[in-house]
């Protein structure tokens, strides 16, 4: 640690954000200070879509879906991880 921070009694909301965007933490903090944290609880957040396909391909998806005994959504979303995120 390089010197101690020593926070200032904040009137309100907008004095704090302002002492936090003006302040460099480098000078008070070395990278040997931190510690690893761990948020196991953490989820990406989700968003809801609709789309539009042929009744017999999501008919063919929910029979994969059903055999690999998985709900056909997460068959979906599976597949589509595999594609964009390689």
């Amino acid at each position: 640690m390089k010197k101690p921070l020593n926070l200032p009694a904040f009137k309100n909301e907008d004095e704090e954000r302002d002492f936090w965007a003006n302040i460099n933490l480098a000078d008070y903090y070395e990278p040997s200070d931190f510690q690893p944290v761990s948020f196991p609880n953490l989820k990406p957040t989700s968003r809801s879509i609709s789309i539009r396909m042929p009744e017999f391909l999501l008919n063919r998806i929910k029979e994969q879906a059903n055999m690999m005994n998985i709900p056909y959504q997460s068959l979906i979303k599976s597949s589509l991880q595999q594609t964009f995120l390689k």
